[in-house]
């Protein structure tokens, strides 16, 4: 899996729950919320005030991991 800043954040949880950690790191503590789970990474990221080019650069390092 490719993930880019328009991925859906329950799509890359589904993928890989080891992803959750990321997610977790910059503050987003509702994975298990129904609209956060369809939120794009890129979405949530504004909401949390973070970067969004970032946190898909550490998702994909991750990914390649495996």
């Amino acid at each position: 899996m490719e993930v880019t800043k328009d991925s859906i954040i329950g799509d890359v949880l589904d993928f890989d729950r080891g992803t959750a950690q990321f997610f977790l790191e910059i503050g987003m503590h509702c994975l298990g919320c129904p609209s956060a789970r369809g939120e794009s990474i890129e979405a949530a990221c504004a909401v949390h005030g973070t970067d969004a080019e970032a946190l898909v650069e550490k998702i994909n390092d991750y990914l390649a991991t495996k």
